[in-house]
Protein backbone atom coordinates (compact mmCIF):
# COMPACT_ATOMS: atom_id res chain seq x y z
CA UNK A 1 0.00 0.00 0.00
CA UNK A 2 1.45 3.42 -1.12
CA UNK A 3 1.72 6.28 1.37
CA UNK A 4 -0.95 8.25 1.66
CA UNK A 5 0.15 11.54 1.73
CA UNK A 6 -3.43 13.42 0.96
CA UNK A 7 -4.20 11.84 4.92
CA UNK A 8 -1.00 13.33 6.25
CA UNK A 9 -1.44 17.07 4.87
CA UNK A 10 -4.64 17.98 2.19
CA UNK A 11 -2.53 20.88 1.46
CA UNK A 12 0.50 18.84 -0.35
CA UNK A 13 0.78 20.59 -3.47
CA UNK A 14 4.34 19.12 -4.78
CA UNK A 15 5.67 16.00 -3.71
CA UNK A 16 8.35 13.56 -5.30
CA UNK A 17 7.73 9.94 -5.62
CA UNK A 18 8.93 6.32 -7.08
CA UNK A 19 7.25 4.78 -9.60
CA UNK A 20 6.56 1.00 -8.35
CA UNK A 21 5.26 0.14 -11.73
CA UNK A 22 3.61 1.38 -15.14
CA UNK A 23 1.29 -0.93 -17.25
CA UNK A 24 -1.88 -0.32 -19.53
CA UNK A 25 -5.02 -2.12 -18.41
CA UNK A 26 -7.62 -3.78 -20.19
CA UNK A 27 -8.79 -0.39 -22.01
CA UNK A 28 -5.30 0.17 -23.29
CA UNK A 29 -5.11 2.84 -20.86
CA UNK A 30 -1.67 3.84 -19.14
CA UNK A 31 -1.66 3.96 -15.28
CA UNK A 32 1.03 4.55 -12.89
CA UNK A 33 1.47 3.22 -8.99
CA UNK A 34 3.54 4.70 -6.84
CA UNK A 35 5.59 4.24 -3.18
CA UNK A 36 3.64 7.38 -2.20
CA UNK A 37 1.10 9.89 -3.54
CA UNK A 38 -0.91 13.20 -2.53
CA UNK A 39 -3.09 12.46 -5.68
CA UNK A 40 -6.95 11.50 -4.11
CA UNK A 41 -9.08 8.62 -5.66
CA UNK A 42 -12.67 9.17 -6.45
CA UNK A 43 -14.50 7.63 -3.66
CA UNK A 44 -16.90 8.96 -0.46
CA UNK A 45 -19.02 10.97 -3.31
CA UNK A 46 -15.70 13.20 -3.86
CA UNK A 47 -14.16 13.10 -7.38
CA UNK A 48 -10.22 12.46 -7.68
CA UNK A 49 -7.63 14.92 -7.85
CA UNK A 50 -5.80 15.78 -11.35
CA UNK A 51 -2.15 17.04 -12.05
CA UNK A 52 1.05 16.15 -12.93
CA UNK A 53 3.36 13.10 -12.83
CA UNK A 54 6.94 14.20 -14.38
CA UNK A 55 5.36 16.01 -17.73
CA UNK A 56 2.31 13.59 -17.96
CA UNK A 57 -1.15 14.84 -16.93
CA UNK A 58 -2.73 12.59 -14.59
CA UNK A 59 -6.48 12.21 -15.74
CA UNK A 60 -8.00 10.25 -13.05
CA UNK A 61 -7.12 8.58 -9.66
CA UNK A 62 -8.25 5.09 -8.63
CA UNK A 63 -7.74 2.87 -5.87
CA UNK A 64 -8.41 -1.04 -6.62
CA UNK A 65 -7.40 -4.27 -4.32
CA UNK A 66 -4.87 -2.36 -2.13
CA UNK A 67 -3.25 -0.04 -4.77
CA UNK A 68 -4.00 3.16 -5.99
CA UNK A 69 -3.69 4.18 -9.92
CA UNK A 70 -3.26 7.25 -11.59
CA UNK A 71 -4.22 6.74 -15.10
CA UNK A 72 -2.14 9.42 -17.60
CA UNK A 73 -2.69 10.55 -21.10
CA UNK A 74 0.26 9.05 -22.11
CA UNK A 75 3.54 6.99 -20.68
CA UNK A 76 6.30 8.36 -18.36
CA UNK A 77 9.63 8.01 -19.99
CA UNK A 78 10.85 5.96 -17.15
CA UNK A 79 14.66 5.65 -18.06
CA UNK A 80 15.77 4.76 -14.61
CA UNK A 81 12.89 3.58 -12.20
CA UNK A 82 15.43 4.07 -8.97
CA UNK A 83 15.05 8.21 -9.94
CA UNK A 84 11.88 10.12 -8.02
CA UNK A 85 9.74 11.89 -10.55
CA UNK A 86 7.76 15.15 -9.73
CA UNK A 87 4.40 15.36 -9.09
CA UNK A 88 2.16 18.32 -8.96
CA UNK A 89 -1.56 18.73 -7.95
CA UNK A 90 -4.18 21.31 -9.42
CA UNK A 91 -4.79 22.81 -6.53
CA UNK A 92 -7.80 24.78 -7.00
CA UNK A 93 -9.62 21.42 -7.89
CA UNK A 94 -8.05 19.92 -5.07
CA UNK A 95 -9.52 22.92 -2.89
CA UNK A 96 -12.59 23.35 -4.03
CA UNK A 97 -13.30 19.47 -3.22
CA UNK A 98 -12.38 20.02 0.54
CA UNK A 99 -14.52 22.98 0.53
CA UNK A 100 -17.32 21.42 -0.76
CA UNK A 101 -17.01 18.16 1.11
CA UNK A 102 -16.43 20.13 4.66
CA UNK A 103 -19.66 22.42 3.40
CA UNK A 104 -21.43 18.75 3.53
CA UNK A 105 -20.66 17.62 6.80
CA UNK A 106 -21.55 21.18 7.80
CA UNK A 107 -24.78 21.59 6.43
CA UNK A 108 -26.05 17.61 7.10
CA UNK A 109 -25.17 17.98 10.72
CA UNK A 110 -27.15 21.16 10.60
CA UNK A 111 -30.34 19.27 8.91
CA UNK A 112 -29.56 16.51 11.69
CA UNK A 113 -29.58 18.87 14.41
CA UNK A 114 -32.47 21.03 14.32
CA UNK A 115 -35.18 18.24 12.54
CA UNK A 116 -33.44 15.32 12.54
CA UNK A 117 -32.93 14.42 9.06
CA UNK A 118 -30.39 12.29 8.24
CA UNK A 119 -28.28 12.57 5.03
CA UNK A 120 -28.49 9.29 3.11
CA UNK A 121 -26.82 10.21 0.07
CA UNK A 122 -24.34 12.69 -1.02
CA UNK A 123 -22.39 13.81 -4.26
CA UNK A 124 -20.35 16.37 -5.42
CA UNK A 125 -20.56 17.34 -8.75
CA UNK A 126 -18.77 19.48 -10.82
CA UNK A 127 -21.49 22.17 -10.47
CA UNK A 128 -23.31 21.37 -7.82
CA UNK A 129 -22.97 19.07 -4.44
CA UNK A 130 -26.34 17.35 -3.65
CA UNK A 131 -27.38 15.17 -0.67
CA UNK A 132 -30.34 13.17 -0.19
CA UNK A 133 -31.90 13.67 3.39
CA UNK A 134 -34.43 11.14 4.65
CA UNK A 135 -37.62 12.59 4.61
CA UNK A 136 -40.23 13.54 2.33
CA UNK A 137 -41.07 17.32 2.69
CA UNK A 138 -38.73 20.52 3.55
CA UNK A 139 -39.97 23.70 3.47
CA UNK A 140 -38.58 26.84 2.56
CA UNK A 141 -38.40 27.98 6.32
CA UNK A 142 -36.83 24.86 7.30
CA UNK A 143 -33.89 25.14 4.56
CA UNK A 144 -33.51 28.98 5.36
CA UNK A 145 -32.85 27.76 8.98
CA UNK A 146 -30.41 25.08 8.15
CA UNK A 147 -28.68 27.41 5.38
CA UNK A 148 -28.37 30.12 8.85
CA UNK A 149 -27.06 27.59 11.07
CA UNK A 150 -24.30 25.67 8.75
CA UNK A 151 -23.23 29.32 7.52
CA UNK A 152 -23.03 30.29 11.66
CA UNK A 153 -20.50 27.37 12.34
CA UNK A 154 -18.89 28.50 9.23
CA UNK A 155 -18.11 32.10 10.59
CA UNK A 156 -17.21 30.63 13.88
CA UNK A 157 -14.01 29.14 12.03
CA UNK A 158 -14.27 26.28 14.33
CA UNK A 159 -11.44 23.55 13.81
CA UNK A 160 -11.95 20.34 11.55
CA UNK A 161 -9.86 17.37 13.11
CA UNK A 162 -9.27 14.11 11.67
CA UNK A 163 -8.72 11.09 14.03
CA UNK A 164 -7.64 7.54 13.26
CA UNK A 165 -10.06 5.17 15.64
CA UNK A 166 -10.78 1.38 16.45
CA UNK A 167 -14.25 -0.15 15.49
CA UNK A 168 -13.78 -0.33 20.26
CA UNK A 169 -13.63 3.62 20.13
CA UNK A 170 -16.63 4.25 17.99
CA UNK A 171 -18.56 4.29 21.32
CA UNK A 172 -16.33 7.36 22.39
CA UNK A 173 -18.12 9.62 20.21
CA UNK A 174 -21.39 11.01 19.28
CA UNK A 175 -21.34 9.99 15.42
CA UNK A 176 -24.13 11.63 13.32
CA UNK A 177 -24.42 8.17 11.14
CA UNK A 178 -23.55 4.78 11.39
CA UNK A 179 -19.83 3.68 9.79
CA UNK A 180 -19.85 1.38 7.12
CA UNK A 181 -15.69 0.39 7.54
CA UNK A 182 -15.04 -1.34 10.51
CA UNK A 183 -10.96 -1.59 10.65
CA UNK A 184 -8.89 1.69 10.38
CA UNK A 185 -11.65 4.21 11.32
CA UNK A 186 -11.33 7.88 9.99
CA UNK A 187 -13.23 10.38 11.76
CA UNK A 188 -14.08 13.74 10.82
CA UNK A 189 -14.59 16.03 13.97
CA UNK A 190 -16.29 19.44 14.18
CA UNK A 191 -16.20 19.38 17.60
CA UNK A 192 -19.46 19.57 19.27
CA UNK A 193 -21.19 20.11 16.31
CA UNK A 194 -20.61 16.84 13.76
CA UNK A 195 -18.82 13.69 14.42
CA UNK A 196 -18.35 11.91 10.93
CA UNK A 197 -16.64 9.03 9.45
CA UNK A 198 -15.18 9.91 6.41
CA UNK A 199 -11.94 9.07 3.91
CA UNK A 200 -12.23 12.40 2.01
CA UNK A 201 -9.92 15.78 2.32
CA UNK A 202 -10.88 18.64 4.28
CA UNK A 203 -9.48 21.86 5.08
CA UNK A 204 -8.12 22.64 9.05
CA UNK A 205 -10.85 25.13 9.66
CA UNK A 206 -14.63 25.79 8.62
CA UNK A 207 -13.71 29.33 8.08
CA UNK A 208 -12.18 27.73 5.05
CA UNK A 209 -15.48 26.88 3.49
CA UNK A 210 -16.18 30.24 3.25
CA UNK A 211 -20.03 30.31 2.74
CA UNK A 212 -22.81 27.64 1.82
CA UNK A 213 -25.91 28.51 -0.26
CA UNK A 214 -29.02 25.87 -0.73
CA UNK A 215 -29.78 26.40 -4.38
CA UNK A 216 -33.03 24.36 -4.70
CA UNK A 217 -34.37 20.80 -3.68
CA UNK A 218 -37.03 18.04 -4.88
CA UNK A 219 -39.06 15.52 -3.63
CA UNK A 220 -37.54 11.96 -5.13
CA UNK A 221 -39.76 8.86 -3.67
CA UNK A 222 -39.51 8.80 0.03
CA UNK A 223 -36.41 11.41 0.22
CA UNK A 224 -35.62 15.18 -0.64
CA UNK A 225 -32.93 15.69 -2.91
CA UNK A 226 -31.06 19.29 -1.60
CA UNK A 227 -28.46 20.87 -4.28
CA UNK A 228 -26.40 23.86 -2.75
CA UNK A 229 -22.81 24.91 -3.39
CA UNK A 230 -19.99 26.11 -1.23
CA UNK A 231 -16.58 28.11 -1.32
CA UNK A 232 -15.55 29.63 -4.11
CA UNK A 233 -18.63 28.07 -6.47
CA UNK A 234 -21.07 30.57 -4.56
CA UNK A 235 -19.08 33.91 -5.50
CA UNK A 236 -18.40 32.28 -9.03
CA UNK A 237 -21.95 32.02 -9.61
CA UNK A 238 -23.57 34.36 -7.80
CA UNK A 239 -21.15 37.10 -10.37
CA UNK A 240 -22.82 35.10 -13.11
CA UNK A 241 -26.27 35.42 -11.94
CA UNK A 242 -25.57 39.14 -11.13
CA UNK A 243 -24.68 39.51 -14.91
CA UNK A 244 -27.93 38.12 -16.17
CA UNK A 245 -29.30 39.94 -13.45
CA UNK A 246 -28.06 43.48 -15.16
CA UNK A 247 -28.85 42.45 -18.70
CA UNK A 248 -32.13 41.26 -17.61
CA UNK A 249 -32.86 44.92 -15.63
CA UNK A 250 -32.29 46.63 -19.08
CA UNK A 251 -34.00 44.26 -20.99
CA UNK A 252 -36.79 45.00 -19.36
CA UNK A 253 -36.33 48.14 -18.20
CA UNK A 254 -37.54 47.41 -14.84
CA UNK A 255 -35.21 47.28 -11.39
CA UNK A 256 -34.28 44.26 -9.93
CA UNK A 257 -37.02 44.02 -7.33
CA UNK A 258 -39.90 44.67 -9.84
CA UNK A 259 -38.29 42.60 -12.75
CA UNK A 260 -40.84 39.39 -11.36
CA UNK A 261 -43.95 41.36 -12.38
CA UNK A 262 -42.01 42.76 -15.33
CA UNK A 263 -41.80 39.02 -16.80
CA UNK A 264 -45.12 38.39 -15.68
CA UNK A 265 -46.91 41.23 -17.61
CA UNK A 266 -44.37 40.76 -20.59
CA UNK A 267 -45.64 37.29 -20.35
CA UNK A 268 -49.23 37.30 -20.20
CA UNK A 269 -49.05 40.65 -23.36
CA UNK A 270 -47.54 37.31 -25.28
CA UNK A 271 -50.22 35.50 -24.72
CA UNK A 272 -53.07 37.94 -25.93
CA UNK A 273 -50.53 38.31 -29.00
CA UNK A 274 -50.93 34.85 -29.60
CA UNK A 275 -54.02 34.47 -28.92
CA UNK A 276 -55.00 37.32 -31.55
CA UNK A 277 -52.35 35.93 -33.62
CA UNK A 278 -54.27 32.87 -33.88
CA UNK A 279 -57.70 34.23 -34.53
CA UNK A 280 -55.98 35.91 -37.69
CA UNK A 281 -53.78 32.76 -38.81
CA UNK A 282 -57.59 30.86 -38.54
CA UNK A 283 -59.18 33.51 -40.17
CA UNK A 284 -56.59 33.85 -43.06
CA UNK A 285 -56.83 29.98 -43.37
CA UNK A 286 -61.22 30.25 -43.94
CA UNK A 287 -60.19 32.49 -45.84
CA UNK A 288 -57.95 30.62 -47.98
CA UNK A 289 -60.48 27.37 -47.84
CA UNK A 290 -63.14 29.20 -49.78
CA UNK A 291 -61.01 30.67 -52.21
CA UNK A 292 -59.98 27.38 -53.01
CA UNK A 293 -63.53 26.08 -52.81
CA UNK A 294 -64.48 28.93 -55.84
CA UNK A 295 -61.75 27.45 -57.62
CA UNK A 296 -61.76 23.88 -57.82
CA UNK A 297 -65.09 23.23 -57.71
CA UNK A 298 -66.71 22.68 -54.46
CA UNK A 299 -66.76 18.51 -55.11
CA UNK A 300 -62.67 18.17 -55.23
CA UNK A 301 -60.71 20.57 -53.90
CA UNK A 302 -56.95 20.09 -55.17
CA UNK A 303 -53.74 22.55 -54.41
CA UNK A 304 -50.26 22.19 -54.22
CA UNK A 305 -47.65 24.26 -52.25
CA UNK A 306 -44.53 25.43 -51.32
CA UNK A 307 -42.62 24.76 -48.14
CA UNK A 308 -45.58 24.47 -46.33
CA UNK A 309 -45.63 22.51 -42.92
CA UNK A 310 -47.96 19.53 -42.66
CA UNK A 311 -50.03 20.98 -40.20
CA UNK A 312 -50.68 24.05 -42.49
CA UNK A 313 -52.11 21.92 -44.69
CA UNK A 314 -54.16 19.77 -41.64
CA UNK A 315 -55.66 23.15 -40.74
CA UNK A 316 -55.96 24.25 -44.19
CA UNK A 317 -57.88 20.62 -45.19
CA UNK A 318 -59.96 21.08 -41.70
CA UNK A 319 -61.23 24.44 -43.06
CA UNK A 320 -62.13 23.41 -46.58
CA UNK A 321 -64.43 20.01 -45.16
CA UNK A 322 -66.32 22.22 -42.53
CA UNK A 323 -66.75 25.15 -45.11
CA UNK A 324 -68.66 21.91 -47.80
CA UNK A 325 -69.49 18.98 -46.25
CA UNK A 326 -69.75 17.36 -49.81
CA UNK A 327 -65.73 18.04 -50.70
CA UNK A 328 -63.20 16.37 -50.85
CA UNK A 329 -60.04 17.29 -50.58
CA UNK A 330 -55.76 16.94 -51.29
CA UNK A 331 -53.41 19.11 -50.23
CA UNK A 332 -49.84 18.47 -51.55
CA UNK A 333 -46.75 20.62 -50.22
CA UNK A 334 -43.06 20.78 -51.73
CA UNK A 335 -40.39 20.74 -49.03
CA UNK A 336 -36.61 20.52 -50.57
CA UNK A 337 -36.86 17.05 -51.54
CA UNK A 338 -39.80 15.56 -50.01
CA UNK A 339 -43.22 15.53 -50.81
CA UNK A 340 -45.94 15.63 -48.15
CA UNK A 341 -49.95 15.71 -48.12
CA UNK A 342 -52.67 15.40 -46.78
CA UNK A 343 -56.46 13.61 -48.21
CA UNK A 344 -59.45 14.49 -46.17
CA UNK A 345 -63.59 14.41 -46.74
CA UNK A 346 -66.28 16.21 -45.74
CA UNK A 347 -69.20 14.29 -43.18
CA UNK A 348 -71.34 13.62 -46.16
CA UNK A 349 -68.65 11.45 -48.35
CA UNK A 350 -67.66 8.45 -47.76
CA UNK A 351 -64.74 7.22 -49.39
CA UNK A 352 -61.74 5.94 -47.86
CA UNK A 353 -59.06 8.64 -47.43
CA UNK A 354 -56.60 6.56 -45.64
CA UNK A 355 -56.74 3.74 -48.64
CA UNK A 356 -56.37 6.84 -51.14
CA UNK A 357 -53.34 7.85 -49.46
CA UNK A 358 -51.62 4.42 -48.96
CA UNK A 359 -51.98 4.17 -52.65
CA UNK A 360 -50.28 7.30 -53.59
CA UNK A 361 -47.78 6.71 -51.17
CA UNK A 362 -46.22 3.86 -53.06
CA UNK A 363 -45.53 5.96 -55.69
CA UNK A 364 -43.16 8.10 -54.14
CA UNK A 365 -42.04 5.86 -51.10
CA UNK A 366 -43.79 6.93 -48.35
CA UNK A 367 -45.14 6.55 -45.33
CA UNK A 368 -47.94 7.86 -43.59
CA UNK A 369 -51.20 7.09 -41.60
CA UNK A 370 -55.02 8.22 -40.45
CA UNK A 371 -58.49 7.06 -40.78
CA UNK A 372 -60.94 7.26 -43.30
CA UNK A 373 -61.88 10.64 -43.04
CA UNK A 374 -58.67 12.58 -42.64
CA UNK A 375 -55.56 11.05 -43.60
CA UNK A 376 -51.84 12.59 -44.09
CA UNK A 377 -47.88 11.39 -45.32
CA UNK A 378 -45.19 12.32 -46.76
CA UNK A 379 -42.14 10.59 -49.57
CA UNK A 380 -39.34 11.34 -51.42
CA UNK A 381 -39.76 14.20 -54.33
CA UNK A 382 -39.79 11.88 -56.97
CA UNK A 383 -41.96 13.47 -58.98
CA UNK A 384 -43.58 16.46 -59.31
CA UNK A 385 -46.36 17.82 -56.68
CA UNK A 386 -48.69 18.31 -59.67
CA UNK A 387 -47.89 15.17 -61.31
CA UNK A 388 -48.67 13.71 -57.49
CA UNK A 389 -51.80 15.54 -56.97
CA UNK A 390 -52.92 14.04 -61.05
CA UNK A 391 -52.12 10.62 -59.54
CA UNK A 392 -54.27 10.95 -56.19
CA UNK A 393 -57.42 12.25 -58.15
CA UNK A 394 -56.97 9.04 -60.45
CA UNK A 395 -56.61 7.12 -57.33
CA UNK A 396 -59.62 8.61 -56.18
CA UNK A 397 -61.84 7.58 -58.70
CA UNK A 398 -61.48 4.35 -58.37
CA UNK A 399 -61.77 4.05 -54.64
Amino acid sequence: MATKLFYEDPYITSFTAHVLRQEQDKEGKWRAVLDQTAFYPTGGGQPNDTGMIANKQVLNVEEAEGEIFHYLDSPLPLDDLNEPVPCTINWERRFDHMQQHAGQHILSAAFDHLFEYKTIGFHLGNEAVTIDLETEQLSDEQAAEAERLANQIILENRDIETKWITEAELLDFPLRKETKVKDNIRLVIIPGFDYNGCGGTHPKATGEVRAIKILNWERQKKKVRLSFICGERVLVQFGQKQKVLLKLAKLLNAPEQDMEQAVIRMLESIKAAEKQLEKHQELMLRNEARELLEKSGHRLVGAVFQNRTIQELQQLARQVTAENTQTAVFLISENENRLQLVCARGEARHESMKQILEKTLRLINGKGGGNDRFAQGGGEAIMTGEKLLDSIQQIALHI
